[in-house]
């Protein structure tokens, strides 16, 4: 007799991931919180009773797509164009500091000796904490009218930076862990994917531009842009041995230079995304991260991973920022702005995973040190602010 378990499990994801949302939005924190929170609690290190399934397993999947192509729809290059050479060195010194203190820290804690596969594995950790999540940022500065600052304006156009360099280093890592042995080959794939993205990106853009013109409010284009989102992830993992979250999220960064469609499909992709697919990703998450497998090593892991994963972006981005002429009361506020992480870090975290090079056994680790940089970011970034002169 078939099992309609599967319909008792969406449910209870649905209804848990948004009741722990709204309790964590209460205290001006992400959702994203809420809904990790949810699956650790009714996970296995929990009450045990949400259990991940092969249907959980490819829903989530989606969910990890639509949200980056959600992240590539809705990128603003306009505003990457106000700070231009600034917001570029903060992203790029913000990237490669966190990159090599955090994947050091997993070196330091867990490799044994100098080999090709530990590097690879210490590489995938410390680029899940080169992403950076600015909304909490975003949010604060909001509430005390700092937004439109010259901090507050790089920190935006940083971070959509910091994104692309990310997903690109994400497809370079992933191609060398797919077990292909010509490194001379790989990189050939990753450079042809990107040619590839080229071609198609100006064909489809232009298409899209041309059904925008009178159609761009037909339900249809929504259909297109995610039938055009899901090949491209296909063809990036499929073809190229690339992540196929790479190419969910030059798909969106090709439609954002679509103006009418762009802001369309974005709300479209928004409803579909949220009401099903992206809370399954993220409870199971949750779900993934067993709390009661963590040992005293695993815990001071954790530990000094939150705290490197604090110091690295403040160095990195702070660096860059006091590098580009910032004041230093500035460069700690934009460094601060950059350490909390969120989405494209546990992304990342998932496609390590499933490449391997990462130990489901210190998810929880991981997990834990995202969090808490979601924490901390606002109590910082609250008191950077309130010590110092006047921003403008």
């Amino acid at each position: 007799m078939e099992s309609y378990t599967f319909l008792l499990l969406l449910a209870l994801i649905l209804i848990s991931t948004k009741v722990f949302g709204l309790l964590t939005e209460k205290i001006h924190m992400p959702q994203v919180v809420g809904a990790l929170l949810a699956g650790i609690i009714l996970g296995p290190s929990g009450f045990g009773v949400l259990n991940s399934t092969d249907f959980l397993v490819k829903t989530a999947e989606i969910g990890v797509i639509m949200v980056m192509f959600l992240a590539g729809i809705d990128t603003d290059l306009q505003e990457m164009k106000k700070t231009g050479f600034q917001a570029c060195v903060v992203a790029t010194i913000g990237v490669i500091v966190p990159l090599i203190l955090c994947g050091g820290t997993y070196y330091f804690f867990f490799a044994d000796s100098f080999t090709i596969q530990n590097v690879l594995k210490s590489s995938f950790v410390g680029l899940v904490f080169a992403a950076t999540s600015v909304g909490i940022t975003v949010e604060t500065l909001n509430e005390l009218g700092k937004l439109k600052t010259r901090v507050g304006t790089t920190l935006l156009a940083a971070a959509l930076i910091d994104d692309i360099l990310g997903i690109i280093a994400l497809s370079v890592l992933t191609g060398f862990c797919s077990g292909e042995g010509n490194p001379g080959l790989v990189l050939l794939k990753i450079a042809l994917f990107f040619v590839f993205t080229l071609v198609v990106g100006f064909l489809m853009m232009h298409l899209f531009r041309y059904i925008s013109k009178e159609h761009w409010h037909s339900r249809r284009v929504a259909i297109w842009a995610l039938a055009f989102c899901l090949l491209m992830s296909y063809c990036a993992e499929e073809i190229f041995g690339v992540a196929d979250i790479t190419g969910a999220f030059f798909a969106g960064l090709i439609l954002c230079n679509v103006t009418k469609s762009r802001k369309f499909v974005a709300k479209k992709m928004v409803v579909t995304s949220y009401m099903l697919f992206t809370p399954v990703f993220f409870a199971s998450i949750g779900m993934r991260t067993n709390l009661r497998t963590m040992n005293p090593h695993i815990m001071a892991f954790a530990l000094v991973l939150f705290v490197t994963a604090v110091i690295s972006k403040i160095i990195g981005c702070g660096g860059a920022g006091k590098m580009t002429k910032m004041s230093s009361h500035e460069a700690l506020i934009c460094g601060i702005g950059m350490v909390s992480r969120s989405e494209v870090s546990l992304m990342v975290a998932q496609k390590g995973i499933d490449a391997g090079m990462i130990d489901p056994a210190i998810l929880p680790a991981i997990v834990l040190s995202i969090i808490c940089t979601a924490l901390v970011t606002p109590i910082l970034l609250k008191l950077a602010i309130s010590h110092g002169p006047e921003l403008h």
